[in-house]
């Protein structure tokens, strides 16, 4: 087959390495744009922090940095080959006393169960063993393994070899660690190794016997089925309930420790309401003052005025990266701003009604695509925009994208939100009668009085988005 060269036209689209920076930019929160902006002035030299300054260049200055240009010789700053532990130094004064800030670092929950072990088992196989059951823990605290894989376990990796009868001693040993729960091998085990360790009431002894005996119709509910089948009335039924209530389903978490899971946020946007009026302001962490290194740009300057050799223009080309990429980083944060402004001021003005309420039912159905029209953007854009950040209201802190919902058609023709449904759909949920919760057909036909034509499924699908369980999980005794 001949080889042949032919022309071919074709349409692609590309996207420059600044439109990539900029859809980067555009979806990071507050925080991580910080965290961005000091990585790039840490990468970048010709990158500085404040206002932008006159770059007008004086003669002394001029002559200062020439001084300085000779004296520094920026080939070797490119093809920068000095070893590493040249630029090092250990040494240290002794008189010097190096004030750091101790870290708090607390034991792990696998830590605290097996500091507890010594204590608990004397038999040092027991211990090994029981050491090894705690690491099978998850981080609920419950063994998820069965007995005779963890007997293949301690064969194979430790070279110990033990039974399943010897094993269940030793895990019987770790049940009675603290918290109280922890070891055990499903949800019922948990919590009964928790109410035996509770002082013995009447109400403790027959939440036990409802543990042992009734355990399915226990977590379906089916108070009626027990009732029977133990032959206790309601009230007995309502105390032991209350016991098993107070245990903890999860006692691995209770040594978590409960700071690293909070997490701050630091809204984007500010919005005020003033006699009818509303007011936006961007939070001044997205809009930095950042400028190029004044250095930087003279140097570049003052290599016009050189005699034009090999040196010079590679430390002209690395000057020139330095600036070029600081100028773009600029723009892409100023660019940035202005694009979360724009979003901002549109989906206020959609939502005027509600921002000047505070009111869920005022609502308006909006999409991606109704604010792309609205600031003339790609609905990716708005996407990007509204995906992680975060408006402070008169009424609470929002996710924006709390704001677009789907619409519906009430029987009157109206298009509303439903997010009005689901908000009509928690407040019949809030005041039903415990003791006989709404089904999903009550709520649809409840719904359907108020002029919302939903089949039962759209009412489970919208349940299950506000994660609210069936009825059945919803009955109380009273």
């Amino acid at each position: 087959m001949a080889l042949k060269q032919s022309l071919q036209q074709r349409l692609l689209q590309k996207l420059s390495p600044q439109q990539i920076q900029l859809m980067k930019m555009l979806q990071l929160p507050t925080l991580e744009l910080e965290k961005r902006i000091k990585e790039e002035l840490e990468l970048n030299p010709a990158l500085d922090e404040g206002e932008e300054q006159n770059l007008e260049i004086s003669d002394e200055i001029s002559e200062a940095v020439n001084e300085k240009r000779e004296e520094f010789n920026y080939q070797d700053y490119i093809n920068d080959e000095t070893p590493y532990y040249k630029t090092q130094s250990n040494n240290s004064n002794k008189d010097f006393d190096e004030n750091q800030t101790p870290l708090s670092v607390g034991d792990s929950f696998s830590e605290k169960l097996v500091s507890q072990i010594s204590l608990k088992i004397k038999n040092e196989k027991h211990q090994v063993i029981a050491e090894h059951i705690i690491g099978n823990l998850d981080e609920s605290g419950y063994l998820r393994r069965d007995l005779f894989n963890i007997v293949d376990d301690l064969a194979f990796s430790q070279n110990i070899f033990t039974t399943e009868e010897e094993l269940l001693l030793v895990l019987l040993e770790v049940q009675q660690l603290d918290p109280p729960g922890v070891g055990a091998r499903n949800l019922k085990e948990c919590l009964l190794i928790q109410l035996r360790k509770k002082k013995k009431t009447i109400s403790t002894k027959t939440a036990e016997v409802i543990l042992e005996k009734c355990f399915d119709a226990f977590i379906k509910k089916h108070f009626n089925k027990i009732e029977k089948k133990l032959d206790i009335d309601k009230i007995a039924i309502k105390q032991a309930i209350a016991e098993i209530v107070k245990l903890n389903p999860k006692p691995g978490n209770s040594l978590i420790d409960i700071s690293k899971s909070i997490h701050q946020i630091t809204p984007d946007f500010t919005i005020f309401e003033n006699d009818g009026e509303i007011s936006v302001e961007l939070n001044q962490r997205n809009a930095p003052q950042l400028r190029v290194s004044r250095d930087y740009v003279e140097m570049i300057k003052g290599y016009d005025q050189t005699p034009k050799n090999k040196r010079n223009k590679e430390a002209v080309l690395f000057i020139k990266q330095k600036v070029d990429a600081a100028k773009w980083f600029i723009e892409a944060v100023k660019q940035r701003q202005n694009t979360l402004l724009v979003t901002i001021n549109a989906i206020i003005k959609f939502q005027k009604k509600f921002f000047l309420t505070g009111d869920e039912k005022n609502l308006k159905p909006m999409i991606l695509k109704d604010i792309a029209m609205m600031v003339d953007m790609d609905i990716s854009t708005i996407s990007r925009v509204a995906n992680s950040k975060h408006v402070a209201t008169p009424y609470g802190i929002f996710l924006l994208k709390y704001f677009f919902s789907e619409s519906l058609t009430k029987e009157s023709g109206e298009e509303v939100s439903t997010r009005e449904v689901k908000t009509i759909l928690n407040e019949a949920i809030s005041n039903e009668d415990k003791s006989r919760p709404l089904t999903d057909e009550k709520l649809a036909a409840l719904l359907k009085t108020e002029g919302y034509l939903i089949a039962r499924r759209t009412v489970a699908k919208y349940r299950e988005q506000l994660n609210i369980p069936v009825a059945r999980l919803r009955k109380q005794l009273i």
